[in-house]
C-alpha cells in the first residue's frame, strides 16, 4: 500500500496529478479540495495517498490532509459510493463541511452532487453518522466549499478565457457532470466573474453554485 508520496509536482489538470519521485512518476487523482491547496508546478509537494486496485486498473489517490482521506476512505465503505462519487463529494464541499451537511440531514445538497440520487443521498446520511460521531469539526466559512491557494495557479503566463473555461469543463466532467452542463456552469461563472485568471477558481465557483 503506497501511504504517502514526497516529490516534485510536474503536471496538476483537475483531478489528475503527476508527480516526480526520484525518476519516477506517479499518476494521482485529487479532489478540488486537495488541488486548491497545490503548490506551482515544479515545487516540491506531499500528498497522503489511498490505492484503488480493480480488475482492469490501479488508481492512486491524493489528498492534502489525512482527514481527507480518511473521509474519503470512509464514503467509499458506502454501498453505492466508489472512488468516483467520493471524489466529487470532497471536490464539492470540504471535509468539515461534508459532516456538517450530513449532521443536518440535508440531502438535498447531497443530490447536487454528480452521481448522487435521492436514495445515495439518504444512504449516505444514515451510515455516515454514526462513523462520523468522533469528527472534530472547525468553524467554516460561507458554504463550506474549500477556497484555493495564493499559488495554486503556478507559472508566469496567464491563459485566455477560452483556455481556462476549457481545462475547467474537464475538470467539471471528470467529477461527473455531463459536458453541457459544464459548459452552462463555466459559461454563467465567467460572466459574473471576468476577473478571474486561474481555472481552479473558476471550478471552485461552479462547484460552489452546484453545491
Amino acid at each position: 500500500m503506497i501511504g504517502r508520496l514526497t516529490g516534485k509536482l510536474l503536471v496538476k489538470q483537475a483531478p489528475e496529478l503527476l508527480v516526480d519521485i526520484q525518476g519516477l512518476g506517479y499518476e494521482v487523482l485529487a479532489p478540488m479540495s486537495t488541488f486548491y491547496q497545490l503548490p506551482a508546478v515544479g515545487e516540491g509537494v506531499m500528498l497522503h495517498t489511498h490505492l484503488v486496485v480493480r480488475e482492469d486498473a490501479q488508481l492512486l489517490y491524493g489528498f492534502a490532509s489525512t482527514s481527507e482521506r480518511e473521509l474519503f476512505r470512509a464514503l467509499i465503505k458506502v454501498n453505492g459510493v466508489g472512488p468516483k462519487v467520493a471524489l466529487a463529494i470532497l471536490s464539492g464541499v470540504s471535509a468539515d463541511a461534508f459532516v456538517l451537511l450530513v449532521n443536518r440531514g440535508d440531502a438535498a445538497a447531497l443530490t447536487r452532487i454528480p452521481g448522487i440520487g435521492k436514495k445515495t443521498a439518504e444512504r449516505l446520511l444514515l451510515d455516515m453518522r454514526d462513523r462520523l460521531k468522533e469528527w472534530q469539526t472547525e468553524p467554516v466559512a460561507g458554504d463550506g466549499t474549500a477556497g484555493p491557494a495564493s499559488n495554486a495557479s503556478g507559472g508566469s503566463s496567464q491563459p485566455d478565457a477560452r483556455q481556462l473555461a476549457e481545462e475547467a469543463e474537464t475538470a467539471l466532467i471528470a467529477l461527473g457532470y455531463r459536458p453541457a452542463e459544464a459548459t452552462k456552469m463555466i459559461v454563467r461563472v465567467q460572466k459574473d466573474n471576468p476577473g478571474v485568471v486561474r481555472s481552479e477558481e473558476l471550478i471552485r465557483l461552479a462547484l460552489q453554485r452546484a453545491i
